[in-house]
């Protein structure tokens, strides 16, 4: 009789305990708003300068990513730290704009860290410039030196080629410290404006951050790798009407958190 109310009550506590037993809850992605991060690559500082005055009534954000530091003037540096200030990402771009992939067909990937990375990181820190992202020039890359960057960058950019649907254009952050942007110079193969729109509209629609670069800013093109600074603002009205944000490439660190 014990033995028989024994059991009973053990069965009654083996119920008991794992009908109370909570599941661990799934880990699930923060939601995050549609916008878009609008990035700058080499070193047309004084451009990009004079496009930051025309787009500040718009309270926008860029990634501005900078090579041959050293080449640059104090009034240069000056104004890398002011758009800084303003909360503006200034990144790195390699010390002298060489494409990795070709570079790496001739010496290592620890002569390119140390030629081409660590250089430009400890002159940009010495100035002031807090470096955590970094673009690669021509977008030339590799699996094995995305590994090597990523141990020394939060972020990492390369491009998105050739796609003319905007689904299939790989451009838009997707939880990965390796992202890819869609070029907007002006002279680029698969630039115009209604696939831009298109790229724009998939991202709101989506909620997706949409990754975008550029190079020398102008008010009237004159040769490659230029963009107008109107398709600027045509990107900005978007964002502001559209009720979307702007990131910068380190922005996304808090998206991950």
């Amino acid at each position: 009789m014990k033995n028989s109310i024994l059991k009973m009550v053990l069965l009654c506590a083996f119920f008991l305990f794992f009908s109370c037993k909570k599941e661990n809850p799934k880990p699930v992605n923060k939601p995050y708003k549609a916008g878009v991060i609008l990035s700058f690559d080499d070193a047309y500082v004084n451009e990009w300068f004079a496009t930051n005055q025309k787009l500040k009534k718009y309270s926008w954000k860029g990634t501005f990513f900078v090579c041959k530091i050293n080449t640059l003037n104090q009034s240069e540096v000056e104004k890398l730290l002011e758009m800084q200030k303003e909360g503006h990402e200034i990144a790195g771009h390699t010390y002298n704009h060489v494409n990795a992939v070709d570079y790496l067909r001739v010496y290592t990937i620890r002569e390119y860290l140390n030629n081409e990375i660590d250089p430009m990181i400890r002159l940009m820190n010495f100035y002031g410039l807090d470096v955590s992202t970094f673009a690669y020039p021509y977008g030339g890359r590799s699996k094995k030196l995305d590994a090597a960057l990523l141990k020394k960058f939060k972020f990492i950019r390369g491009r998105a080629f050739c796609e003319h649907v905007a689904n299939k254009q790989g451009c838009y952050y997707d939880n990965s410290n390796l992202v890819f942007s869609f070029s907007i110079d002006d002279t680029h193969n698969h630039f115009n404006i209604p696939h831009l729109l298109g790229l724009l509209e998939y991202a709101k629609k989506n909620n997706k951050i949409l990754i975008l670069n550029s190079h020398k800013t102008v008010d009237k093109v004159s040769g490659d790798y230029q963009t107008k600074n109107a398709t600027l603002e045509y990107i900005c009205k978007y964002i502001k009407s559209n009720n979307m944000n702007f990131y910068t490439l380190s922005d996304l660190e808090k998206l991950q958190k």
